[in-house]
């Protein structure tokens, strides 16, 4: 004996049948028969529709330490403006060591030294890797004298004083608008794919990973003693600013497009790395425990680094999502 279900698929299907010869269209809902041509999971053939992320360790753990490096070179030029010389020079040192381990990370990832010279060989503005190479090695290009520049100011050791002033005014500067790019242009990397919880979020991205590099940079100066007010009130932005993501992510939801985020180990990383860099070191901040402050943001930003990319693998890795994400 059929099932009544079995009974009324027969009936739709016959209802598409008479509608496509009348019409030469169909509207409205299909049949999902067994044994047909058309697969019953999604994708193809229930294989990935598009192709995840491939990248390990090293690639999380270089968003984190170039977004510190960006960003502790914007903390050195205000600094430098309001006459803070020793902030500055020690952003401009935490901007240094992370030039110096970004291309190393780099290439570990690439596993040859000639691939991330490559990608040197042409400037391609449409792409987020050309772009980000290229922002890397001028960062670099003013970071590092910028370094030698204030140090020699500072300790006044040459008859060309002032002139050495403006040098360091003029290198700080540039250090700082291109660590502003590359604490920024890994969120719009990831953003422009097709792995949908990358995409869906591809103007929010930018903004969370440039304010988790400036508040991870705050909080290695303040735990390296540099205790005043301007870098607690970083602090304070980018732990708020972080909260509200971590608002923003739970809220805004787009069903099967964007689950990778919402469940999974990957959504676990995401919300403990969010509520380790905002409402926990908010609530610290707010208490005044400002060493336990920045070292619950320090490990909230690199965790959040990592759960971005899991959850790239996940989306990726997931038809139904893809196919959510286009509706």
């Amino acid at each position: 004996m059929r099932s009544p279900g079995h009974m009324t698929d027969e009936k739709r299907l016959e209802e598409l049948r008479e509608q496509a010869w009348k019409d030469g269209v169909v509207a409205g809902r299909g049949v999902d028969v067994a044994g047909g041509p058309i697969p019953r999971k999604p994708g193809y053939y229930g294989q990935p529709v598009v192709k995840p992320p491939v990248w390990t360790w090293e690639i999380p753990v270089y968003f984190f330490v170039g977004g510190v490096a960006g960003m502790s070179a914007v903390i050195a030029f205000a600094a430098a403006i309001f006459h803070h010389l020793d902030v500055a020079r020690g952003a401009m040192r935490l901007a240094a060591i992370g030039v110096v381990l970004s291309p190393i990370l780099l290439i570990l990832d690439l596993g040859r030294p000639r691939l991330f010279i490559n990608m040197l060989r042409v400037f391609k503005p449409q792409s987020a890797m050309s772009m980000g190479a290229w922002i890397l090695t001028a960062f670099g290009a003013c970071v590092v004298p910028g370094v030698i520049v204030l140090e020699l100011h500072a300790h006044q050791i040459t008859a060309f004083d002032e002139l050495l002033r403006i040098a360091a005014g003029i290198l700080i500067f540039g250090s700082a608008i291109f660590g502003t790019l590359l604490g920024t242009y890994t969120g719009v990397l990831i953003g422009a794919t097709a792995i949908p919880a990358w995409f869906l979020h591809r103007v929010l991205l930018p903004i969370h990973f440039g304010v988790a590099g400036l508040g991870s940079a705050a909080a290695l100066l303040e735990l390296l003693g540099q205790r005043i007010a301007p870098l607690n009130a970083i602090g304070f932005f980018a732990a708020a600013i972080e909260s509200a993501l971590l608002f923003w992510l739970t809220m805004d939801k787009h069903g099967a497009a964007d689950r990778a985020i919402h469940e999974h180990s990957s959504g676990w990383l995401i919300r403990i790395g969010e509520i380790l860099s905002g409402p926990l070191a908010l609530v610290l901040r707010f208490f005044g425990l400002v060493p336990l402050a920045a070292i619950s943001f320090l490990i909230g930003a690199l965790i959040s680094r990592f759960g971005w990319i899991a959850v790239g693998k996940v989306s990726g890795s997931d038809p139904e999502s893809v196919f959510a994400a286009e509706r």
